[in-house]
């Protein structure tokens, strides 16, 4: 579009062009619009470098956040992304598709569709308002930091652009950032940490050393998706029936938690202490690292990343809704508990310490197998990936030939870790995936050749 506006083509092409917009509903007559024919652009038009720059601010965040359960993360992702796409309806024509389905999101700020905006202004003022809401606990450096960052966007966009543009852009991102947060802020995640009285008997979880912590986030299963019937079928069958026979099938499973805790080999060692994701940085945290990589590795323009924000976001988070159904509909026991009380290896510790919730089924594998499969979904077959999340502690990056690799990884790093058996591993990887299965059917997104919505009979 400014290659159209510079000085080579006359006013009467300009007058043309201008008239093709206004006909289509693009732009008006408006005289604080000036016919300033570039500012209307579409999101591919336009790098994802501010939503790239948000992520890192809000992997910062994550990592400086205290007090809040693991968990309670993946929605931070989730609804970011909700933001910044939905901030992207004036400059893409998926706003609609997309907008309907999701739940209990009503009444959501629609654009003037005769009027310009500037994608990348939208997108960052919903982001800062959505950081800015989420991160309310933030030391005052954090804070000074988000607002510094919007700050330093906006005024390299006013630089190029018609301030009454960027101002109009910038309330948009507002309304959709507040709005996304207000939604939010109704999924229930505030109840996910009433008190709860565990169910006490044989094979039952009991709070795991050292902490012995009650159980968290115990109604986190109650959450509300953000895709209606997200969840439908995802859960997995009933674990192994519990056994303190030392020839039944459950005390064989988590015998093999003890036996590879005794001959962890180097690489065993760095793949769960990699996933350990390390307090403050958040699972959530180390997804969202992946997300930024992949788009910086893939190019990805402004509503290619926006969409990836959501969406696999969206499978994060409805992923952990499940999950954390079945961890607390069954209640089973963690390792550590077996194999200190019946196996009777009093000093026996995991290698990584046991997060205060039930083992079955494994949130590592559940969550990581539904956001690996969104990844491959929307960005297809990208060659190799190498993980550089945790470069800056000092940890050797992973390298993978797909996106179902690195979710297997992570889910198959918790039996290393001494946290879960392996069925309770396995069966989160087929969870998580029919999980993301019913979100792509759902949303009718035809992310292999294009973001388009896949237009049905």
């Amino acid at each position: 579009m400014k290659q159209f506006y510079s000085s080579k083509y006359s006013t009467l092409d300009k007058m043309i062009f201008c008239l093709i917009l206004f006909s289509s509903g693009f732009i008006s007559c408006n005289k604080s619009d000036h016919f300033q024919v570039q500012d209307y652009i579409y999101a591919s038009s336009f790098s994802s470098d501010v939503i790239d720059k948000w992520i890192t601010m809000q992997i910062r965040l994550e990592r400086d956040a205290t007090g809040i359960p693991n968990v309670a993360f993946v929605r931070y992702y989730a609804y970011s992304g909700i933001a910044a796409f939905e901030a992207l309806a004036p400059s893409t024509s998926l706003d609609i598709p997309i907008a309907l389905k999701w739940n209990g999101l009503t009444n959501l700020p629609r654009p003037d569709r005769s009027r310009f905006y500037y994608p990348p202004a939208c997108v960052n003022t919903a982001l800062a308002v959505m950081n800015r809401s989420i991160f309310i606990n933030a030391n005052s450096v954090d804070k000074a930091a988000i607002d510094s960052l919007e700050n330093a966007l906006n005024t390299s966009y006013l630089n190029a652009n018609n301030p009454d543009l960027i101002a109009r852009s910038n309330a948009f991102g507002q309304s959709i950032g507040e709005a996304v947060f207000n939604w939010s802020e109704t999924d229930g995640y505030k109840d996910a940490m009433d008190p709860y009285t565990p169910p006490v008997g044989p094979g039952l979880w009991v709070p795991t050393p050292p902490a012995f912590a009650p159980a968290s986030t115990p109604y986190w299963g109650n959450n509300r998706p953000i895709i209606t019937g997200s969840i439908d079928n995802t859960q997995p069958g009933a674990p192994l029936p519990y056994s303190e026979d030392p020839s039944s099938p459950f005390f064989k499973m988590v015998k093999q938690v003890y036996d590879v805790s005794l001959t962890l080999t180097p690489e065993q060692t760095a793949m769960a202490i990699f996933w350990r994701d390390i307090p403050g940085v958040t699972v959530a945290g180390h997804w969202v690292s992946i997300l930024q990589q992949v788009l910086r590795q893939t190019n990805s323009r402004l509503d290619k990343a926006a969409l990836a924000y959501a969406v696999t976001g969206t499978c994060f988070n409805d992923a952990s809704i499940s999950c954390w159904q079945t961890k607390y509909h069954y209640n089973q026991v963690r390792p550590i508990t077996y194999i200190r009380g019946v196996m009777g290896f009093t000093t026996w510790n995991s290698l990584l310490t046991t997060p205060a919730h039930p083992e079955y089924s494994s949130a590592h594998a559940v969550v990581s197998s539904a956001i690996s499969d969104a990844f491959q979904e929307i960005f297809g077959d990208i060659g190799s990936f190498t993980d550089h999340t945790y470069d800056y502690e000092g940890f050797a990056p992973r390298t993978y030939n797909s996106f179902r690799a690195i979710g297997e990884d992570a889910g198959n790093s918790r039996l290393y870790a001494g946290l879960h058996y392996q069925p309770s591993i396995d069966a989160g990887l087929i969870q998580g995936r029919k999980v993301t299965a019913n979100i792509f059917d759902i949303l009718g997104l035809d992310t292999k050749h294009d973001i388009s919505p896949i237009k049905k009979d």
